[in-house]
C-alpha cells in the first residue's frame, strides 16, 4: 500500500510539474491582463477542487448521518480538511489577482463574500470537530453543519449571474462563455483542473489512512485500559 501511494505521489508531482510548464510557457499571455492572468490556471482549480472537496463532505455526512458508520464520518473530515487548504489557496491568489487588475486586495463582491462565506462555513466545521464534547457528537454535529454549508456551493458558482459582479464570467460549465478562451489556454485549463483533483486524491487518501490508523489506535488504547 506505501509503495501505490508513493507511485500516486509520483506521478501527481509529475503532472504538477508538466502543468507549471503549462501555465508559464505554453499557454499565451493575455493581451488586456498580461502575465497575471496565469494565476487564473491555478486560482479556478484550487476552486473546483474545493467545490469537489465540500461535495464528498456533503455526501459522507448524509451517509454518516444514515448509517451511523465511521467510515462515512473519516472520509468527511478527510475531504473538509482538504477542501478548507484549496479553498484558502484559491482566496489567495485571487487577492493576488486583484490587487494589480481591481487596484485593492478585496472587496465585498457577491463571488467574492459567498467564498468567503463558504470558507467560514467549513472552518466551522472543522471547529466542530475539534471542540465537540466526544467524538460521536463532533461527527454527528460536523455532518449537519456539512449538508447545510454545502448549501452555499452552488451560490458561489452562479453569484457573477446571479448578481452585478466585477468577478470575470464563468468559463467552465452549463452557463460558461465558451469562446472565452482561444485552444492553448483551455488545453492548459483542462490540464491544470486535471493536475489539481489527482493532488487532491492523494491527500485525500493518505488524511483518510491516518484517521483509520488514529482511531484504530484508540480503540486498541480503550480495550487496554
Amino acid at each position: 500500500m506505501a509503495d501505490r501511494n508513493q507511485l500516486f505521489l509520483g506521478i501527481s508531482g509529475l503532472l504538477f510539474l508538466v502543468n507549471l510548464y503549462l501555465i508559464f510557457f505554453y499557454a499565451p499571455t493575455e493581451q488586456v491582463m498580461g502575465n497575471i492572468q496565469r494565476l487564473f490556471y491555478l486560482h479556478l482549480p484550487t476552486v473546483w477542487v474545493g467545490f469537489l472537496a465540500f461535495f464528498i463532505v456533503f455526501v459522507s455526512s448524509i451517509a454518516y448521518l444514515l448509517k451511523r458508520d465511521p467510515v462515512w464520518d473519516r472520509r468527511a473530515y478527510a475531504a473538509g480538511e482538504a477542501g478548507v487548504v484549496f479553498l484558502t489557496v484559491a482566496i489567495v491568489t485571487g487577492a493576488v489577482w486583484a490587487k494589480p487588475v481591481w487596484g485593492v486586495w478585496w472587496i465585498w463582491d457577491p463571488k467574492l463574500t459567498t467564498t468567503f462565506i463558504l470558507w467560514v462555513i467549513y472552518i466551522g466545521y472543522m471547529m466542530v470537530r475539534a471542540y465537540a464534547p466526544s467524538g460521536e457528537r463532533g461527527a454527528r454535529w460536523a455532518a449537519v453543519v456539512g449538508i447545510v454549508g454545502f448549501v452555499d456551493v452552488p451560490i458561489v458558482y452562479y453569484a457573477s449571474e446571479l448578481w452585478r459582479s466585477l468577478h470575470p464570467e464563468l468559463v467552465t460549465g452549463p452557463f460558461a462563455e465558451t469562446g472565452g478562451l482561444e485552444a492553448a489556454m483551455r488545453t492548459t485549463l483542462y490540464f491544470s483542473l486535471f493536475a489539481f483533483t489527482l493532488v487532491f486524491v492523494y491527500l485525500f487518501r493518505e488524511r483518510f489512512a491516518q484517521q483509520r490508523d488514529d482511531d484504530t489506535l484508540a480503540e486498541l488504547r480503550r480495550a487496554a485500559g
